[in-house]
């Protein structure tokens, strides 16, 4: 129990995997790598297993859902999965518990010190089956990501946001789809809990080479974000806000919030109950997805937002978002055909200003511009969404900054040359390659 606690007063330290294997020496590949928190099924228990990990300081959670039965076994804590909205949830005793359910459910105010769920998109490019990339409505392909939920996720709360999506099942993933999966959560703030499919899980608990190589690698981008501990606490930089909360879209893939990312125009997510003048500070233009939720005051901090100058855009008042339901994360075609008409207005008030960083060729990657609370450094995350390196990327961030660091994993931090940009009052950078995640950081 003194194990269990000591774990827990460190929970934002923790770096989650889903582990298949009851085999204490399977632990041997756990600890070459950053990950320090195992989510384990019942029939992984073994008092064995869960000594050896103990004594290597690896916390185990036990995965239960509802109705299960919860066995005795000598675990740091639990992990509820799913929906315990009907009752089921068991005794845990004095073990901590982390629940990750549907997002629908995700209970941002009520102190935990890990908010989770289980439900989220597999990252990268939508492929049809003429095996083209879809199209998205802002005209770029289509990226599966759950980056704009997360920053919603993210900015409603304290607690840690864990996603414990897995890869859909069948299909055997090259190892860049894990290293998408894991920035697509940390570039906003968020941890993946790591989850293999069979076949790759299968390899490398056999020490097959090339599953052994992939682990590495997947290990390499962890222990990335997990060496920069400081740019956790970065916050959300740009001069664009959104301002939604849980009804009206903050807890879909594939809305607003993601629409704006794509085309690599930083946002900041208000959740309308915490909007204030504090949190609309240096942001220079606003969306209010549902003006007719918002009470007095909160309408009044907007007004004051407009009197100083800025712009404000507010969705007609008729106009609803799709209802959230426990088992839907997406929109529809259709209700991305309604929402569209906001969209074509957010692009019109933006148009091609710059509202924190511009970036140029980089259809297939996303950003997030993040900053100190000090003021600098400032943070441009970068993840690339495609299976192959991107190339010749131009970055033009607001702000005079006269040095330049680009960091990526498994290689030393190199010096960008840096130009002025937007007539004096931005920073250019040029980039030569992106593989997959990479972080400009401006000083």
């Amino acid at each position: 129990m003194l194990l269990a606690l000591l774990l827990l007063t460190n929970f934002a330290d923790w770096i989650p995997a889903r582990w298949t294997s009851s085999d204490p020496s399977s632990l041997e590949l756990v600890r070459a790598t950053p990950i320090n928190c195992l989510l384990l099924e019942k029939e992984h228990w073994s008092p064995e297993f869960l000594d050896k990990a103990a004594g290597l300081g690896i916390a185990t959670l036990g995965v239960v859902r509802p109705g299960d039965a919860l066995p005795k076994a000598k675990l740091t804590g639990l992990m509820l999965e799913g929906d315990f909205s009907g009752g089921g949830e068991p005794a845990a005793g004095e073990l901590p518990v982390i629940r990750v359910g549907p997002r629908a459910h995700m209970d941002f105010a009520g102190g935990a010190p890990v908010v989770g769920t289980h439900q989220g998109v597999w990252p990268g490019i939508n492929v049809t089956e003429e095996d083209a990339a879809k199209a998205a409505p802002t005209g770029g392909p289509w990226i599966d990501t759950n980056a704009g939920f997360l920053r919603f996720a993210r900015a409603a709360t304290k607690a840690e946001i864990w996603i414990a999506n897995r890869p859909p099942p069948g299909t055997a993933f090259p190892t860049a789809r894990y290293l998408q999966a894991i920035g697509d959560a940390a570039i906003v703030g968020a941890r993946w809990v790591v989850s293999l499919d069979e076949d790759f899980s299968r390899r490398l608990l056999a020490r097959e080479e090339k599953a052994l190589a992939g682990w590495e690698t997947i290990a390499a981008h962890l222990r990335f974000y997990q060496n920069q501990k400081p740019w956790r606490g970065f916050t959300p930089r740009g001069q664009l806000a959104l301002v939604q909360d849980s009804a009206s879209g903050g807890l879909f893939s594939g809305g607003i919030l993601d629409m704006i990312a794509v085309k690599h125009t930083p946002v900041r997510a208000v959740p309308s109950r915490l909007l204030s003048d504090e949190f609309m500070e240096g942001a220079r233009m606003a969306v209010s997805v549902d003006p007719a939720a918002l009470t007095e005051e909160q309408k009044e901090t907007l007004g004051r937002f407009t009197r100083s100058g800025n712009t404000l855009l507010s969705a007609p008042a008729q106009w609803k978002f799709p209802p959230v339901t426990a088992d839907k994360i997406t929109l529809s075609k259709e209700e991305i055909e309604t929402i569209d008409a906001i969209w074509k207005e957010i692009n019109s008030m933006t148009g091609r200003r710059n509202l924190g960083a511009r970036l140029f060729n980089v259809s297939t990657i996303l950003s997030s511009l993040v900053g100190a609370p000090a003021g600098t450094p400032v943070l441009l995350h970068l993840v690339n969404y495609s299976d192959y390196p991107v190339e010749s990327i131009t970055a033009h961030v607001l702000g005079k900054y006269t040095k330049a660091m680009l960091h990526e994993p498994g290689r030393a931090p190199r010096s960008m040359p840096v130009y002025v940009v937007e007539e004096g009052t931005g920073t250019g950078i040029d980039i030569d390659k992106v593989s997959t995640i990479a972080t400009l950081v401006l000083e």
